[in-house]
């Protein structure tokens, strides 16, 4: 049965899940080689560009398709399939429009003109909030990225760790501290300008397409108008913003490697033949155990990835309070991708260690989703101070 079945909703789907799929069939015949020679997959990305996948998220009135959360969940758990890093490249691209076009926070006119980039000029972007002092930007802290105001603007000095896609990027948005103050804010910065620098640092055994070096900013001169979001902290009592749902793409790209893992382990069990036994180990008891427990942590980890997408998109009222929903999905999703394919690779045995195997790509991969925000340690005290305030 078609693992995509039970969850499309629409001709709609139906028509970007078939246009996703030939993307990834086409992806994971270069997964290999990518991996091996730990190169960045600008081919992939030449491939999204041509069939319009990055321009999926922008809002329609400005040429895109404007897809859902739940949308979102889906394309991006089956590109993951074929290669989870450029999955999860352009995963940030594409979620990082969609809060853009559900919130609205900058001006029309910023907004329609990068829209308008993004669908004609296939440009990619990103957010870069990480750096070395500060870590993870989910766990607080001011950046050291300053910003300094001058008669003509800004100037931006400082450092971003973590930059998916950055050899590949048009713009990011750079979190910085505005001057001397305790405010920091986002500014779209340009990749052509003088001053933005990529630093090759991506040294990695995991997820080694996604490229993620580091972004220098070297007293980059910026417009008054490139400061497109402000970040003051909110006084006590003062409604807070709406969880960052997009961030499902996350667990959507690592339970795609899962699946992807899994695949490999029903193929082989149906063909590995050893000489010990009558036919496959597909016949083997301990074979189809495994494989059982396989699709049951499969089916939990999607069943609640997707309810919880449809949710977001069915019941806008209850966004607000989807934050905690939204972590455990996080959570649940990781671990149980991390559980299929260590399970995949019993079935599979020594064989998934040769570097010929896909299975030991897929397990460096899917052992990268547990540092991805949030992390299990958040979304436990999250769920606990929930419980506790109840």
């Amino acid at each position: 049965m078609d693992l995509y079945e039970p969850f499309i909703q629409n001709d709609r789907q139906r028509e970007l899940l078939e246009l996703t799929g030939k993307l990834a069939d086409t992806f994971s015949a270069r997964a290999e080689r990518y991996d091996r020679e730990e190169a960045f997959p600008f081919e992939n990305f030449s491939d999204l560009k041509k069939a319009g996948y990055v321009s999926l998220s922008v809002p329609k009135e400005y040429g895109g398709e404007e897809i859902s959360l739940y949308e979102l969940v889906m394309l991006q758990e089956r590109l993951a399939t074929g290669d989870a890093a450029t999955s999860l490249s352009i995963g940030w691209h594409l979620g990082g429009i969609m809060e853009l076009t559900e919130n609205r926070p900058w001006k029309k006119e910023t907004f329609k003109s990068l829209c308008t980039k993004v669908v004609q000029d296939h440009a990619l972007i990103n957010r870069a909030a990480t750096e070395p002092a500060t870590g993870s930007p989910t766990r607080g802290g001011l950046p050291e990225t300053k910003a300094v105001k001058t008669e003509k603007g800004w100037v931006l000095t400082g450092r971003k760790t973590f930059t998916s896609m950055a050899k590949a990027l048009d713009y990011s948005l750079v979190s910085a501290r505005l001057g001397d103050t305790e405010e920091k804010g986002f500014f779209l910065v340009d990749h052509s300008l003088d001053g933005v620098l990529i630093e090759e640092t991506w040294d990695t055994i995991a997820m080694k397409g996604t490229g993620s070096d580091d972004l220098v900013l070297n007293d980059v001169t910026l417009s008054p108008g490139s400061l497109v979001e402000r970040d003051s902290v909110k006084p006590s009592g003062q409604q807070k913003e709406l969880p960052k749902a997009w961030l499902l793409h996350i667990p959507a790209c690592y339970i795609g490697v899962a699946i992807a893992a899994r695949n490999e382990a029903i193929r082989f069990a149906k063909v590995y033949s050893p000489n010990s036994l009558p036919g496959p180990i597909k016949e083997v008891p301990e074979v189809q155990r495994k494989i059982g427990e396989i699709e049951l942590e499969l089916f939990k980890a999607r069943q609640i990835l997707y309810s919880v997408a449809d949710k977001w998109v069915k019941d806008p009222e209850k966004r607000s309070t989807m934050a905690a929903e939204l972590a455990s999905v996080k959570h649940i999703v990781t671990n149980s991708a991390f559980q299929i394919v260590d399970t995949a690779m019993r079935i599979v045995g020594a064989r998934s260690l040769f570097k010929s195997n896909p299975m030991q790509r897929y397990y460096r991969d899917v052992r990268a989703g547990l540092h991805n925000p949030p992390m299990d340690d958040m979304v436990l005290s999250m769920l606990a101070g929930k419980a506790l305030n109840d």
